[in-house]
């Protein structure tokens, strides 16, 4: 996979609980305690809309807390 198409990829908010080994209230607790986490983007208005990640941000989030982890 080339790296512009990685960097726009979109990983549904389910997907990314598999991903992490999180629960849905898991991920929440997570984006409400850690303010580095990425947005979601929503598609759609409504409170029920479907929330997308961008892959490469959580990426690079996870790359920061390994680094962190590995500076302490």
């Amino acid at each position: 996979m080339s790296n512009e198409i990685q960097r726009k990829a979109l990983i549904r908010q389910s997907a990314l609980c598999v991903w992490l080994d999180l629960s849905r209230s898991g991920l929440d607790k997570l984006r409400k305690k850690d303010p580095t986490f990425p947005k979601p983007i929503k598609d759609g208005d409504s409170r029920q809309a479907a929330a997308y990640y961008v892959v490469a941000e959580v990426d690079a989030w996870l790359l920061a807390k390994i680094e962190a982890r590995d500076a302490a």
